[in-house]
């Protein structure tokens, strides 16, 4: 699948150029996807002799921090005077994975005064306008993979080597949890192969990423399997809910709850799904759906939120209680309108 034209692929090499510097940022909460595009991407202008720095807003999960590179990421929580001097610095600023300036908050308003080139790549619906390039393509399993696309069509596959393999497929099998979703497409497995023949061990991947949890996290895993889990067998749909205390008495660290809200949907004539979890004030929402339900639909339209059919995220400022309220209140009119819809 070629994303570029013959133009773009020469405007890109005069803008991202050796003895230029760039800055590679990604979103609050980072992911697999996150990262591994992120670490990918700069491992690949490493070696087109390009300087570039990974930013992130905040920390990410202990088990992505066995990728090459990790250990060199700035998070901006910590490194704020020095990371608002780089990206006035920079000659180019990557934003990857989001679709929305506002997933980079405190970063968001130094972006707006940088006179950097800005390149978008993503896999997001409805991309907004801050970027001066747009890569985005919904059809694509990742990131990770669109920056395989990219790193490949733009410089050539001799900047694809085994240490970009790796974060690249990191990013490919986190976000589609494991090919399990969003990995219909023949042209994914494509470039999996070609990842594949750099010599990686997808084995070793897969085990440092889900087999690298800490033994509180798999205590609380059970403890919301089994106290929190609430299945709505009427409404083919199923909840779990964690408060900031709960957090606390499980020791939480960033990451400790990635894939609960996938456990729901093992369940038996269970097609929705989502996980409330306190977040200071406000609740982060996770949902997962199977076939053609649209959770990115119900995130927008009720929680402020988006993403994938099937994969989407909101929030909401109410009280865990008046939050599960609204949620299970529209549960059934949405459903109703979806049907609806398919039927038109």
């Amino acid at each position: 699948m070629d994303i570029f034209t013959l133009k773009d692929k020469d405007f890109l090499r005069k803008k991202i150029h050796t003895g230029s510097y760039g800055l590679i940022l990604t979103h609050q909460n980072p992911d697999g996807d996150a990262i591994g595009s992120s670490l990918g991407l700069k491992h690949a202008l490493d070696l087109a002799g390009v300087s570039s720095q990974v930013v992130v807003p905040n920390d990410f999960p202990a088990f992505l921090k066995w990728i090459p590179g990790s250990d060199d990421i700035l998070v901006f929580e910590r490194n704020k005077k020095s990371i608002v001097d780089l990206i006035q610095k920079a000659d180019f600023i990557f934003f990857l994975d989001f679709n929305d300036i506002s997933r980079i908050p405190r970063i968001e308003k130094h972006i707006r005064n940088s006179k950097a080139f800005r390149v978008l790549i993503d896999h997001h619906p409805d991309p907004g306008n801050f970027a001066d390039m747009v890569i985005s393509d919904v059809s694509v399993s990742s990131t990770a993979e669109l920056v395989y696309l990219f790193i490949k069509q733009v410089f050539g596959k001799e900047l694809i080597d085994r240490t970009v393999s790796e974060c690249l497929y990191t990013g490919i099998m986190t976000d589609t949890g494991s090919f399990s979703f969003n990995s219909s497409n023949p042209s994914t497995y494509e470039v999996l192969s070609e990842i594949l023949s750099y010599g990686i061990d997808k084995d070793q991947i897969y085990s440092n990423v889900y087999d690298n949890f800490s033994e509180q996290r798999m205590k609380l895993l059970g403890y919301c399997l089994d106290k929190k889990m609430v299945v709505l067998l009427d409404l083919q749909s199923a909840y779990i809910t964690l408060t900031n205390e709960e957090k606390k008495n499980y020791g939480f660290q960033p990451g400790d709850s990635e894939g609960f809200v996938n456990y729901p949907l093992s369940v038996k004539d269970i097609y929705f799904s989502a996980f409330f979890m306190e977040n200071g004030q406000k609740v982060k929402i996770s949902f997962r759906s199977k076939g053609n339900i649209p959770a990115n639909l119900f995130a927008s339209r009720y929680f402020s939120g988006g993403g994938h059919r099937n994969a989407a995220g909101g929030e909401s400022e109410l009280t865990m209680e008046k939050t599960i309220e609204k949620f299970t209140g529209l549960l059934p009119g949405f459903f109703d309108d979806i049907k609806d819809v398919a039927n038109e």
